[in-house]
């Protein structure tokens, strides 16, 4: 972090001004933070406890989907039919597990993180969560970090299995509190080319960030505005942000 140039942003009225204007959203898994495989194994172990299938999730790519439609995938996957309540039994049993798995010595915030949300609220920027955890899950992970306050709202997967949906939802729920924004107002941080897509559908503006499972040049085939290789040089991201009008 450049403390002159930071300094300079942060006490730049009219910088300050337009980035109020702006919703900076962002996702959680290997965005802002690595769980230490936390969710991957509260899935397995909740179906195992439920259906008696061991590494259930283990072939199932995650990176970008929802909760909901992992779970349903697995569902499928090992022939589990879907009567009325047992998707809501895998949801509690998951969580469940995810309150215990998220304490490892694995989990770690992602570089840059500590920086970049703490400049943005110092300048009164409202920012929110676009996951595709379940909405609970998002607070236990976030929790573990210390990074709750952050985010007072945002849209998750327990709003919508399929994430493309989910920016409108933030909106919405962000014009509750009093905020009016366009799609083109939001920011979308995200590490997934499914982050990419689900900013770009609606004409919102999308950092990348290269680290999650995919390289920056998975990233850069995408329709990103940006790829970072991460958020650790915060001005360059402050810069970025300042440009979208």
């Amino acid at each position: 972090m450049h403390l002159k140039s930071t300094t300079l942003i942060v006490y730049n009225t009219e910088v300050e001004v337009r980035i109020m204007k702006k919703l900076i959203l962002f996702d959680i898994d290997g965005t802002l933070i690595h769980t230490g495989g936390a969710g991957t194994m509260s899935m397995n172990l909740a179906f195992r406890e439920l259906f008696g299938v061991d590494d259930a999730f283990k072939n199932i790519p995650m990176a970008g989907k929802t909760d909901m439609q992992i779970m349903r995938e697995g569902l499928m996957t090992h022939g589990v039919p879907e009567p009325d309540g047992k998707l809501e039994n895998m949801i509690n049993t998951y969580l469940r597990f995810l309150k215990t798995e998220i304490d490892n010595p694995m989990r770690t915030i992602k570089p840059g993180i500590q920086a970049v949300l703490e400049l943005l609220r110092d300048m009164n920027t409202p920012l929110g969560l676009l996951t595709g955890n379940l909405e609970k899950g998002a607070r236990i992970k976030l929790k573990a970090f210390g990074l709750n306050d952050y985010f007072p709202d945002g849209a998750f997967g327990s709003d919508h299995e399929d994430r493309d949906m989910l920016l409108p939802i933030a909106i919405e729920k962000f014009s509750k509190r009093g905020f009016t924004f366009a799609p083109e107002d939001c920011v979308v941080i995200g590490d997934t080319p499914r982050d990419v897509k689900c900013a770009k559908v609606h004409g919102a503006r999308c950092i990348a960030v290269a680290t999650g499972p995919y390289s920056k040049d998975d990233l850069l085939a995408t329709d990103a505005d940006v790829v970072f290789d991460s958020l650790r040089d915060v001005d360059r991201c402050m810069e970025f942000i300042n440009r979208v009008s």
